[in-house]
């Protein structure tokens, strides 16, 4: 029978900070090559011998962009996706996928559904798709299977499976200090906790009406009270807001005792820290890894990533420096997990760096923060060809526009204006506008915002091309 891939696209990847935020998080970075986590995951996906198409797990706040990045993919045409309207843990999403592919895709309850991470690396696909194959028998004699990596280095960021006798799980063990890490690699029956799963939608719904009824019966009425088709689904968020926030794993993985695992080595990683990036990217003849306009003097084993400016390191040794618009981490890459209490930081300061960056996406392009002050705000803005933003307005603030490439149609009140390069408009506070480019190439503007509160949820929409009610 076909298996049901089911991608888990949440989270935000805070100890990547800067580049991971939690409105552009790690999955969507591109990390290990020309495509980002999420379309890496998609096209491994797309490599599997007898598939349905994807169904995504993600967060209302990040549709857009995963939209954007799968549609750039052409391996992958289709796909579904589950908008969750907040993060209720992995408990919550799986049981929800596998609903909704009973419910609205129509799969019956022996359909094996693969739940896959976003954001992992897997460098040996053909042992991946073999690991697959053998979990797939598991998972129709009625296991909940999971893939345990097996492990070439002492690590304590990652939970561990100790093996049964034959493929079952003896236990399932926390993060461990390094004298306990280190135990478990020289006894040789442990295996890194990779959080990939295979079973069937039966087992899944039994094991959970076991183990989890409480996440069962509030994803379910979250289902039912959601709206959408099979293509975009949203779920209710009043409902969803009642299911308990837990793991699968502490959920239903811990206390089964249909839990199997399949030893792999797939030249895998979570890329959960700097240090972790470190290791599977290729390094120069010092240990070095270096990625933008950087120069490296008398340096080794660093990873440095300039994403704007000119970065220049010297004398340093096992070190990582990113550079973005709006903030430099410097940090020893043995301490790099350590980055999370920044994020921590920033989140407790109310501080944006932990939110967003200087350039924030949106369905019909971006637009970047290029000075803010009290009283006023500069943005450059890109509109891609024959996109167009909602129709609305603004209380707080009024906006002067001028193009600085391609072509602008432009709704200012009751006017429908054709603006061109080097030309411009005005729109006061209060007035209905609307930005459209009808041309072929991107349409960029420089917008000056002036006014006493320039914030973002200061817009009222009366018509969206993407379905937003928000801003």
């Amino acid at each position: 029978m076909p298996i049901q891939p089911i991608v888990l696209a949440g989270g935000s990847g805070s100890r990547l900070w800067p580049l991971s935020r939690e409105m552009y998080p790690k999955q969507l970075l591109c990390l290990t090559g020309d495509h980002s986590l999420l379309q890496t995951t998609m096209l491994r996906i797309a490599g599997l011998p007898d598939a349905f198409k994807p169904l995504v797990v993600v967060g209302e706040e990040h549709r857009f962009t995963t939209q954007a990045q799968m549609d750039e993919l052409t391996a992958c045409a289709e796909y579904s996706l589950l908008l969750e309207p907040m993060g209720r843990d992995t408990a919550a999403a799986v049981c929800a996928a596998a609903l909704f592919a009973a419910e609205k895709l129509d799969k019956n309850e022996n359909t094996p559904l693969l739940v896959l991470p976003a954001d992992h690396l897997i460098k040996d696909e053909e042992a991946f798709r073999r690991a697959v194959a053998q979990a797939t028998v598991l998972a129709e004699a009625g296991h909940l299977v999971t893939f345990g990596i097996k492990p070439d280095y002492p690590e304590t960021g990652f939970g561990y499976i100790e093996q049964g006798d034959g493929l079952k799980v003896a236990s399932f063990r926390e993060k461990p200090d390094q004298a306990t890490a280190e135990n478990y690699l020289q006894s040789g029956n442990y295996l890194w906790n990779a959080g990939m799963f295979l079973f069937t939608i039966a087992t899944l719904r039994a094991e959970l009406e076991a183990h989890a009824p409480e996440v069962l019966a509030a994803m379910g009425r979250a289902l039912q009270r959601g709206s959408g088709d099979a293509h975009i689904f949203h779920l209710g968020r009043e409902a969803m807001r009642l299911a308990p926030a837990i793991s699968f794993d502490y959920a239903v993985m811990e206390k089964t005792n249909r839990a199997a695992v399949v030893p792999v080595e797939l030249g895998w990683s979570d890329i959960g820290s700097w240090q972790a990036l470190w290791r599977v990217l290729e390094k120069d003849a010092d240990g070095n890894i270096t990625q933008g306009d950087v120069w490296l003097d008398d340096s080794k084993n660093c990873l440095v990533r300039a994403e704007g400016r000119f970065v220049a390191v010297a004398g340093l040794r096992d070190t990582v420096v990113v550079e973005t618009a709006d903030s430099l981490l410097v940090a020893s890459l043995a301490q790099s997990q350590k980055v999370k209490q920044i994020v921590n930081f920033l989140k407790k300061e109310k501080r944006k760096e932990s939110l967003t960056h200087v350039t924030v996406h949106r369905p019909w392009g971006s637009y970047t923060v290029l000075e803010e002050q009290a009283r006023f705000q500069i943005k450059r803005i890109t509109v891609k060809p024959q996109a167009k933003l909602s129709l609305q307005l603004h209380y707080h603030r009024y906006e002067h526009w001028v193009v600085v490439r391609g072509t602008a149609q432009v709704t200012n009140g009751d006017k429908a204006i054709l603006l061109r390069e080097n030309e411009s408009t005005f729109i006061p506070a209060g007035q209905q506008h609307r930005l459209e480019n009808p041309g072929s190439i991107n349409l960029e503007i420089i917008e000056v915002q002036i006014g006493p509160y320039l914030g973002e949820d200061d817009i009222v929409r009366f018509d969206d091309d993407f379905g937003r009610c928000e801003g």
